[in-house]
């Protein structure tokens, strides 16, 4: 099968093989579908909203090599891990390798053996690098952190201006350029520089629906950390501030009173950075109290909170650094401790700049973020308006201005998924994190290239018992249960034994709802999930790339077996009543006779809803009337 004759079946068929996921994000499936007929892409993606599977699924369908170019060794090491827990062929390049080990590699893809190849921009310079790529086929260069080759960019690389030698090198291969945060300016530039003029773009929304905003005001502000980190045990996080002395005080001052704390800053030696790093990373060490210098390529998608001591500079760099917590989807905190005397202080640092123009640019951006944080309307509406996006509605998250919810409902203690496990199954959950950092560090890989915590928390919930039910969640996929599912189903099923909760629910009318959703096929249990989270049919399929129609039949289904029972949102009880009376006069079967007899004013949605509700399956004892 070629490239260019992947179907969409195909793509969603290696997405649950491959990966172990049954659905595409936004974006995602329009994005491979691009590269895979060989047409370049420009792709703007928010942290956490799945950059890099829009280039490492498409590698698995198409003939040759694909090529990630990224400038964060960690990063590249972590996703080369992540892609082999999958059985994917994947490696990577870097100085971090010996001679040996290099050369190892290199013959590895000198053979066609691998799909993915990992390297920094700087190895694409060497000529003996390049002579072994064009000795094999290359298909697709995914250049991340694309922002780095412009110098209107945040982080501009001056390595990164190299790349632009590939086009000529490697005329047949498609080009894609990837990053998080990207001005039109920053854009045009890259464009410009690697030759992408006619390239498909992308822009996700800048918006993190799983991120709260708060900003307290800096008045006892440690005794506030103190009682905020008190109430997320177990929880990792980061605190930044604007000193290295100010991380290692704080770090000092936490590790006293009884919290796992570490201080990061650029005057570490290399390798106590790295260490420190690790010990994040590895759940090791709780709570990371760093400058920036911190955060570039930690690909720790469980940071549930992240924490800004002191003012940041700018909204940009706060959208990066905040940006950190919540990678994999769970709902998490960013808090700014706030007072003009940090204001002030950094006005004193503006000051010292040597350019009038630096210093102009500076003030601004410091006059942004102090209004940002005195501003008395919607943070989320505010924020994204810096990056001309409106806010088109409120998450369930939002900010404490809004106060749609209160920062005590992203705790620890009430964050547990909503499929049935509203904390009941609290103790389990922490036994699964327990488990998976006992074979992590086992394995000498991250925990999240385990299983994520949101995998967790569906274990947690849906209490799988077999391999198969194991399947059935989200992300583990038939590679990932073959290697860890037994371990994983000893302990639910150890723990279900030690607390009877087997007993509990199968004794309740909870249970028969928990029971059938589970038999649900997973894509119509995503859907059902976020029904009952508030969303409705039309936000649902929005969110997940879907016809309306396709929502609503995986609702119908949902009814249909039990696992739906409230239609109040559907249809009202009015129109339930008209046209259950109509199905009793005249039938179920047909749907046109029982519209034709209502007349105006009804949907074949709404009576696809009520005759499912009509003809469920109900549990024994129980009768429709």
């Amino acid at each position: 099968m070629t490239a260019t004759t992947v179907t969409d079946a195909r793509l969603l068929a290696t997405l649950k093989s491959s990966f172990g996921y049954y659905s595409f994000r936004p974006l995602q499936q329009e994005i491979m579908r691009c590269i895979l007929h060989s047409q370049d892409v420009f792709v703007v993606m928010p942290t956490g909203a799945g950059k890099s599977l829009c280039y490492q699924l498409p590698a698995l369908l198409q003939p040759g090599l694909t090529v990630v170019v990224s400038p964060l060794i960690a990063l590249m090491k972590d996703q080369v891990d992540g892609l082999q827990e999958q059985g994917i062929a994947a490696t990577y390049i870097n100085s971090s390798l010996d001679q040996w080990e290099i050369a190892r590699r290199q013959a590895a893809v000198a053979r066609g053996e691998l799909k993915l190849l990992y390297v920094a921009p700087e190895r694409l310079t060497l000529d003996s690098f390049l002579g072994l790529l064009r000795s094999v086929k290359v298909a697709f260069f995914a250049i991340d952190e694309a922002h780095c080759i412009s110098e209107w960019g945040h982080d501009f690389r001056p390595e990164y201006r190299q790349l632009r030698a590939l086009r000529h090198i490697f005329p047949s291969a498609v080009f894609g350029a990837f990053t998080a945060t990207a001005t039109r300016r920053v854009e045009e530039d890259v464009r410009a520089q690697l030759g992408l003029q006619r390239a498909a773009g992308f822009r996700g929304s800048y918006d993190r629906p799983n991120l709260y905003y708060r900003v307290l005001p800096k008045k006892s502000a440690y005794k506030q950390l103190v009682e905020y980190l008190r109430e997320r045990k177990g929880d990792s996080g980061i605190i930044y501030c604007l000193s290295r002395k100010g991380t290692e005080e704080l770090a000092t001052r936490l590790s006293v009173d009884g919290f796992s704390a570490a201080p990061y800053h650029a005057g570490l030696e290399s390798n106590e950075r790295r260490l420190r790093q690790e010990a994040f990373i590895r759940d090791d060490v709780q709570v990371m109290v760093a400058t920036i210098a911190f955060g570039m390529g930690i690909d720790k998608p469980d940071v549930r909170f992240v924490v800004h001591y002191d003012l940041p500079k700018s909204l940009e760099g706060y959208y990066q650094e905040s940006g950190r917590a919540g990678r994999d989807g769970e709902p998490s905190d960013c808090i700014l401790f706030y007072t003009y005397g940090d204001a002030v202080k950094l006005r004193r640092f503006i000051d010292e700049k040597s350019s009038e123009k630096e210093r102009q640019v500076a003030l601004d951006q410091l006059q942004k973020i102090v209004k940002w944080a005195e501003g008395e309307g919607c943070r989320k509406r505010a924020f994204l308006a810096y990056f001309d996006e409106a806010l088109a509605a409120h998450p369930d998250l939002c900010c404490d201005v809004c106060g749609t919810k209160t920062a005590k409902a992203t705790s620890s203690s009430t964050r547990m998924d909503k499929r049935g496990g509203e904390a009941q199954h609290q103790a389990l959950f922490d036994r699964l994190r327990a488990l998976r950092k006992h074979i992590a560090d086992e394995r000498g890989v991250k925990a999240f290239v385990v299983f994520h915590d949101s995998m967790l928390k569906l274990m947690a919930s849906e209490l799988p018992i077999t391999l198969r039910d194991l399947q059935q969640i989200n992300g583990v996929g038939e590679r990932k249960a073959a290697k860890y599912g037994n371990q994983f189903l000893t302990c639910i099923k150890q723990y279900l034994s030690e607390t009877e909760a087997r007993a509990e629910s199968s004794s309740s009318e909870r249970s028969l709802t928990r029971q059938t959703t589970v038999l649900l096929p997973p894509t119509i249990r995503t859907t059902l999930d976020l029904f009952e989270r508030g969303r409705s049919v039309s936000e649902i399929a929005i969110s997940r790339s879907f016809a309306v129609s396709t929502i609503e039949q995986h609702l119908v289904e949902a009814i249909g077996k039990g696992a739906l029972t409230e239609l109040e949102r559907l249809v009202s009880a009015e129109k339930r009543r008209a046209i259950g009376a109509i199905m009793a006069e005249i039938g179920t079967e047909l749907l046109k006779p029982v519209i034709d007899k209502l007349g105006d004013g009804y949907t074949y949605s709404e009576l696809n809803y009520v005759r499912a509700f009509l003809t469920r399956k109900a549990p024994k004892g129980e009768s429709h009337g």
